[in-house]
């Protein structure tokens, strides 16, 4: 698969939608995907995250998939793991901004 085909593409944890997949993370010195970046539908954000708005982003490590754990169909990607459980494989998103000098 080609990493444009995983974006926007919904996930589900044991399917019940949680977001989408906005960006994929590589290691690039073990060229390695590490994480994707899902955007957390807000229900989803507030119970796992306490966050208290939509939109927000989280980073799913790929270990989550690993061992039969998460199926890729025509729907987007399938988490065999409880919503409950979903803290154990997200981080927050670190933005970094290159700042200029004018």
């Amino acid at each position: 698969m080609k990493s444009k085909e995983f974006m926007d593409k919904d996930v589900f944890a044991l399917d019940e939608k949680i977001g989408k997949i906005k960006e994929v993370e590589v290691d690039a010195d073990q060229w390695k995907v590490t994480h994707l970046e899902v955007e957390l539908d807000k229900n989803i954000a507030e119970s796992v995250l306490g966050a208290k708005k939509g939109g927000v982003r989280n980073m799913l490590n790929v270990s989550a998939l690993e061992k039969g754990t998460g199926i890729w169909t025509d729907n987007g990607l399938h988490l065999k793991v409880a919503e409950d459980q979903l803290h154990m494989y997200q981080r927050p998103v670190v933005k970094t901004y290159l700042r200029s000098s004018l």
